[in-house]
């Protein structure tokens, strides 16, 4: 007869889910830019409200290069959190460092890019999206946790 013992996820399990949910963020940060350019245009205000002289094609302009900006750091965002999950994975010895100076970077990117003020002398980009591109560091904050934390 086999015995079958519940027990909670161990910090192995919830290291890993913890790094795909942060994929899943990134992915999800990437993406609100588009979504917002096709039904709020809330980066497009934003940008109006700062240059009330620009033309809307100059606006429109400002957007897709916010757009590209915020693709190239978003595909960044997931190739790095696909190799610290594969180094973690794999028991690699240097795993938890480079997935620390990985959520650094992250963090000090979206830090950068919710807090840098521009020309207008408002933030460059949306606070709104801002705060989207915030989100998967609250989830390298707890990768990086449990990679640290004694087993």
């Amino acid at each position: 007869m086999t015995r079958t013992i519940n027990r909670a996820p161990s910090t192995q399990t919830r290291r890993p889910i913890a790094m795909y949910t942060g994929l899943v963020l990134t992915v999800a940060a990437m993406i609100a830019p588009y979504v917002d350019r096709a039904t709020g245009h809330v980066l497009a205000d934003h940008i109006r409200a700062g240059y009330p002289a620009y033309s809307q094609e100059r606006i429109d302009s400002a957007v897709t290069a916010y757009l590209v900006i915020l693709t190239v750091v978003g595909v960044l965002g997931v190739v790095s959190w696909v190799w610290t999950t594969w180094a973690v994975r794999s028991g690699k010895r240097w795993a938890r460092w480079a997935a620390t100076a990985m959520f650094a970077l992250g963090t000090s990117v979206a830090l950068t890019g919710l807090f840098v003020k521009d020309t207008s002398g408002d933030t460059g980009l949306a606070p709104l999206l801002g705060w989207i591109g915030m989100a998967p560091c609250l989830a390298g904050l707890v990768a990086v946790a449990m990679l640290w934390r004694r087993s």
